[in-house]
C-alpha cells in the first residue's frame, strides 16, 4: 500500500513539469464535487484529512495560524492560482491586504469588476465558462502550494 502511495504522489508531480520540489499541487479550486481533483470533493483533494489540502484545518496550507495557508489573513506564502493554460490568476488567501489575493476588493484578482477577478460573474469567475473555479461542472484553476 505504501509504495503504491508513493507511486502516484512520484507520477502526480511529475505531470506537472513546472512544480519544483518546493512547490506542490493541492489540486483544483472549483465547485464540481465529481472531480477528483476539485477541493469541492470531499474525497479527492478537498478531503479535510489531506495533509496538502486546503480544506485541512490542521494541515500545511488550511491551518489559520500557517505561514502557507489559504485560510490565514496573514500568510506570507500563501497558495497560488493557475487557470488551465497556465497563468497566474492570484493567492488563494484570505488576506484583503494583499495586493494578488482573490480576497482584496480592490485588487486585480479580486475586485468584483476586474475581468481577471474570480468575483466577476462576468469575467474570470464566469459560473458558464467551462474551466471557471465557479462552474460547479467545470475543471477550476490548478491550487499550488508554496
Amino acid at each position: 500500500m505504501k509504495t503504491f502511495v508513493l507511486a502516484v504522489a512520484i507520477v502526480g508531480l511529475a505531470a506537472f513539469p513546472g512544480i519544483s520540489n518546493a512547490q506542490r499541487n493541492l489540486g483544483n479550486l472549483g465547485g464540481n464535487p465529481d472531480n477528483p481533483n476539485s477541493t469541492a470533493n470531499p474525497f479527492g483533494a478537498g478531503n479535510p484529512f489531506n495533509p496538502n489540502s486546503v480544506n485541512n484545518p490542521f494541515g500545511m496550507y488550511g491551518n489559520p495560524f500557517s505561514p502557507n495557508s489559504a485560510t490565514n489573513p496573514n500568510a506570507t506564502h500563501p497558495p497560488m492560482l493557475f487557470d488551465q493554460q497556465g497563468n497566474y490568476r492570484g493567492n488563494l488567501t484570505t488576506n484583503p491586504y494583499d495586493p494578488n489575493s482573490i480576497s482584496n476588493p480592490y485588487g486585480r484578482y479580486g475586485d468584483l469588476y476586474s475581468p481577471d477577478s474570480i468575483n466577476n460573474p462576468f469575467g474570470a469567475g464566469n459560473p458558464y465558462a467551462p474551466n471557471s473555479p465557479t462552474n460547479p461542472y467545470g475543471e477550476g484553476w490548478k491550487i499550488i502550494g508554496r
